[in-house]
């Protein structure tokens, strides 16, 4: 009876003896690809923490990368033991493509995240123009940026848009110029006002000592001359800047009696 049993099992013995050998690599292959899958895991999340990158952006590439490896082990497993990896390989091609067709949007949102985070053309708390919308930077997320406006309206822009669009970052530099013109009798001395203006933007502790502010002649008009001021701000200050500037120097012209441009209008008699 023994015999008779084991002579029945023999061959499947001898298939499964024969198959050992590309089941241990198979069975070391999953084991070696999902420990590597841990590690990657592991190291982007230290990447991602390193450089400040966006939290969701760090978990969906984090996952994406993670599923991306699994699957190319699993394919490569069954490869091994000897199922049609051709016909997984289409499931997975024709999935992918049908996720990809339904999140074409999205995707492109997705990717101009991406782009933006890594290149970083502005950051958080940046002041920029894109979209023909300017305001302050509050969060880059995955698909979209989210700004205020001056008059603290929320606009989201779709990340897509933004990075194929035109950016200005007016917060790059550092600082940012504030752009003044007055006009002054063109008889007045243009030394003295010049003396009364830089005088004016050094008791102003909110604009920048460097790059120094400049008081210059850029023009004339009917009995006046046109006087640039152009101090400097850092972006958060620049709207207080601009305003006491414009009160401040007013009020000293007004205090060391420089007038304004006198214009004479002649009457014709017909």
């Amino acid at each position: 009876m023994n015999s008779e049993l084991l002579s029945k099992i023999h061959p499947y013995i001898d298939t499964l003896i024969s198959y050992l050998p590309g089941l241990i690599k198979a069975f070391l292959t999953f084991v070696i690809g999902f420990w590597l899958a841990k590690r990657v895991d592991k190291f982007l999340i230290k990447y991602f923490n390193g450089r400040h990158y966006d939290i969701s952006l760090g978990s969906f590439v984090r996952s994406l990368v993670n599923i991306g490896i699994k699957i190319i082990v699993l394919i490569t497993v069954a490869g091994m033991i000897g199922l049609p990896t051709t016909s997984l390989v289409a499931v997975f091609g024709a999935a992918g493509l049908a996720i990809g067709l339904a999140l074409q949007g999205s995707l492109s949102n997705f990717a101009g995240g991406v782009l933006i985070l890594i290149f970083k053309p502005f950051k958080v708390g940046d002041l920029i123009t894109c979209q023909g919308e300017s305001g302050q930077v509050m969060e880059i997320q995955i698909f979209n940026t989210i700004m205020i406006t001056g008059e603290n309206k929320t606009v989201i822009l779709p990340n897509g848009a933004v990075s194929n669009g035109t950016i200005i970052n007016v917060s790059k530099q550092g600082s940012l110029r504030v752009d003044i013109k007055v006009m002054v009798d063109f008889n007045e001395d243009i030394h003295n006002i010049r003396k009364i203006i830089l005088e004016v933007l050094k008791r102003d502790e909110l604009i920048l000592k460097d790059p120094v502010p400049t008081v210059n002649i850029v023009g004339y008009a009917e009995s006046a001359i046109i006087i640039s001021i152009r101090p400097y701000a850092t972006p958060d200050n620049f709207t207080f800047v601009q305003f006491n500037a414009y009160e401040n120097i007013h009020q000293a012209l007004i205090e060391n009696g420089i007038k304004g441009p006198q214009i004479k209008r002649v009457m014709v008699q017909e």
